[in-house]
């Protein structure tokens, strides 16, 4: 490994296997795994439980700001996330966080929170980081840029086998019109929107196993 911090971005659309790869790729290059999502699904959780009114931008930034979001370095090189001191790495992927988190990720003053911890996340250790945003607003300079994307159809069933194999109950056309959902709001929000970096490699994952990604990005890099 150089001497100087590395960092690679995956961004993408939900169910594109951004995590599943950034995770693997991240063990392959014994570095660490950052899930940038996590942090935004934390405060989301956070905000639920308090039964707050998620629209509420500037109440949402104050318990951003009064909130200790971090992660924990795990054995295999992911990194747990952390709420005020719990681990929450469970609790962050039930499907009420998953529909609400939206809220947090348009808000301007959380976002400029988040983007100030995962940079400095990134200046710390050498990283795989998957998000919306990682390659094109959080780490403008890194080194290595992707860009993640599959056919709707295949996103919409990897994501209801990963629940239904969580022992989560989903019915798989609601789960469609949610991604779609999600997806329009993940390209339109005014902070932070989903969008291939210009110097982001686009791999289309649709007919590719999480290794294959994987693979592929490997002959693509050199370190």
């Amino acid at each position: 490994m150089p001497a100087e911090h590395l960092v690679i971005t995956l961004d993408g659309p939900a169910g594109a296997g951004k995590s599943t790869v950034a995770k693997a790729l991240a063990i392959r290059l014994g570095i660490s795994y950052l899930d940038t999502g996590a942090m935004y699904r934390a405060l989301t959780l956070k905000a639920l439980r308090l039964k707050m009114d998620l629209s509420d931008e500037e109440a949402l930034t104050v318990l951003a700001r009064n909130t200790k979001i971090n992660f924990k370095e795990m054995p295999e090189g992911s990194l747990n996330i952390t709420l005020d001191g719990e681990d929450v790495s469970v609790a962050i992927r039930a499907l009420e966080v998953t529909n609400n988190t939206y809220y947090a990720a348009r808000t301007p003053g959380v976002r400029t929170l988040m983007v100030g911890w995962q940079r400095a996340i990134g200046t710390s250790r050498s990283i795989v980081t998957d998000g919306r945003d990682q390659g094109t607003v959080v780490f403008k300079d890194a080194r290595y840029k992707f860009y993640l994307d599959a056919d709707l159809e295949e996103r919409v069933e990897r994501r209801y086998k990963e629940l239904t194999a969580a022992g989560k109950g989903i019915n798989l056309d609601q789960l469609r019109v949610d991604m779609k959902e999600r997806d329009q709001k993940d390209l339109t929000r005014s902070v932070g929107p989903l969008k291939r970096a210009p110097d982001a490699i686009l791999i289309d994952s649709t007919s590719l196993t999480a290794q294959g990604v994987v693979d592929k990005i490997m002959k693509l890099i050199q370190l």
